[in-house]
């Protein structure tokens, strides 16, 4: 069992390595393919975001906030 999967992405023409749960990607995917944007265009755009959080940490927030329900 892997608890987590490495994924590398360009970011503004960079390569960079990012390791989250499974769970999260399928999250995000699922964002990326709902917004219509390509999942390293979706990441970037989240990089771009960030400020100074680390990019995992980003990602998993990001991920949280999609899946929470709102009242």
């Amino acid at each position: 069992m892997r608890l987590l999967e490495k994924r590398s992405v360009s970011i503004a023409g960079h390569r960079t390595s990012i390791a989250l749960e499974p769970e999260f990607w399928a999250i995000l995917k699922r964002e990326a393919d709902s917004a219509k944007m390509s999942f390293a265009g979706f990441i970037a755009k989240i990089d771009g975001e960030r400020g100074k959080r680390p990019l995992a940490s980003a990602l998993r927030l990001h991920a949280l906030a999609a899946v929470q329900v709102k009242p």
